[in-house]
């Protein structure tokens, strides 16, 4: 029992290292897009970049916000930060604590509750900038959350399962991506847009919201914040691996290979902001219900009548 709570922990903590080191692969990555180079003065190559920015951001005075309702204020970045990293127990190991049998209904359902940190910042930090940005967050996130959750259905209907482990399990053979190329392009698509990131990065504006719902955060408030998002981003590049380009077994040739997939994946994340510019705001929704919605339920209608076709095919 000692030993699997001490590994959660030590998982945690590797999260929020790879975190550090994803936002110094993000600035190269962005660097070398645009024609420059990246941070590379702090450590060799700038390898240690992001522990010094993590100790500037937490050494920094801390706001103090007279209009702000203190409570929420503080509780809503401690809040999101909690459950970024709750879904890592998604994760299995030999060492894990908890083995999720019905791991799909618990990534809905605290997938569904990240929303609520937004908002509570955004409301209350009392200024109308962060206000507006939440506002905007939490209605792109609502909309993709139903495209999200039927693209997920459409996936898991060909494994029959609710639980990750068994889903990646049965790719050993083929990978589900060979078999559903235009419903994961959809799942990523959804995936940049649940997590903010651009080119839908509304809740972030810079030009018409300054930073958005987050604008009064700084210090430790800001860099939970900041935490939170990076784990979402590296948690959904790994859920992405799961569904469509499988695992299979737990050897350590085929875990490495599972997280150069995942770093594969959440390096597109970068690419995406590096190429592509803001879309408008009703192009973004119009991207969910009007084409997104319709073609992931023919999918998901389609995918369950062969599904249903072949069970009846077997007991026949």
């Amino acid at each position: 029992m000692f030993l699997s709570f001490s590994w959660m922990i030590i998982s945690y903590i590797c999260v929020l290292l790879a975190v550090a080191f994803f936002t110094l692969l993000e600035r190269k990555g962005l660097g070398y897009i645009q024609f420059r180079k990246g941070p590379n003065k702090v450590g060799l190559f700038g390898l240690i970049q992001p522990l010094a920015d993590a100790l500037k951001l937490f050494l920094k005075e801390e706001n103090n916000l007279y209009n702000s309702n203190k409570m929420p204020y503080y509780a809503a970045p401690i809040l999101s930060l909690i459950l970024s990293l709750s879904l890592w127990s998604l994760y299995w190991t030999d060492y894990s604590l908890w083995y999720f049998k019905l791991g799909v209904l618990f990534f809905l359902c605290v997938s569904a509750l990240n929303v609520y940190g937004t908002m509570i910042a955004g409301w209350a930090s009392n200024s109308k900038y962060s206000l507006l940005g939440a506002l905007r967050a939490v209605a792109q996130t609502i909309s993709y959350e139903v495209t999200l959750f039927l693209v997920l259905l459409s996936s898991i209907s060909l494994s029959a399962t609710l639980s990750f482990m068994k889903i990646s399990s049965q790719q050993i053979m083929h990978w589900n991506f060979i078999l559903m190329i235009p419903l994961a392009s959809m799942w990523l698509t959804i995936c940049i847009a649940e997590t903010n990131r651009a080119p839908f990065d509304f809740a972030e504006g810079e030009s018409e919201l300054v930073s958005g719902f987050n604008i009064e955060y700084g210090s430790g408030s800001f860099a939970l914040l900041f935490l939170a998002e990076y784990a979402s981003i590296l948690f959904m590049s790994m859920i992405t691996t799961i569904l469509f380009l499988g695992m299979g077994d737990t050897w350590m040739v085929t875990n490495f290979l599972f997280w150069l997939k995942v770093t594969a994946i959440s390096f597109l994340f970068i690419w995406v902001r590096g190429s592509f510019p803001r879309l408008r705001y009703d192009l973004l929704m119009k991207l969910t219900w009007l084409s997104f919605l319709p073609v992931s339920l023919l999918i998901l209608i389609w995918n369950l009548s062969i599904k249903f076709i072949l069970t009846l095919t077997l007991v026949s």
